[in-house]
């Protein structure tokens, strides 16, 4: 029987990056993500956003992976960006009750932004997982000159 784990999400951070480094060097980013589901209201017959509220955590993985110092350093309350990753279960027992809890987080392994840098500072990164351009990208041809401007002064309007 096939498996699959895979999240794709567009919504909002509805808070700043917090980032914990780890003993052998290692990084994680947590925020929370918001996105909106839209229904139809029985009552009024209008659309509503239902939004969802989500945990995430972007690591650095491997020597190229570097998601969550992205995710520090480009994403910050309130920005839009498109995440892909897939769900983790985290459970652990109350410390003060003994009961069992566990809560559903997703683990971001592709981060994409969605608008420009509010500090001035110019646009993000490309996502991480895109190619580069290509050495020999043909941005197609030049654009004409546009004719010179009419010395005609019987035009009616």
């Amino acid at each position: 029987m096939a498996n699959l784990n895979k999240v794709m999400l567009i919504g909002r951070l509805t808070r700043d990056p917090e980032v914990r480094l780890f003993s052998n060097g290692g990084k994680v980013a947590a925020f929370g993500f918001a996105v909106n589901n839209r229904r139809k209201n029985q009552q009024t017959g209008q659309w509503e956003d239902e939004p969802v509220f989500l945990d995430c955590e972007a690591f650095n993985r491997g020597e190229t992976g570097k998601t969550a110092d992205l995710i520090e350093q480009y994403l910050k309350k309130g920005y839009q960006a498109y995440i892909e990753g897939h769900l983790k279960l985290d459970q652990w027992n109350d410390k003060t009750t003994g009961d069992k809890r566990q809560k559903l987080k997703i683990v971001v392994d592709n981060v994409q932004f969605l608008e420009p840098r509010r500090d001035g500072q110019g646009a993000p990164p490309r996502r991480q997982d895109a190619p580069p351009p290509s050495q020999d990208y043909d941005p197609g041809p030049e654009p004409m000159d546009a004719p010179p401007p009419s010395q005609d002064k019987d035009i009616p309007f």
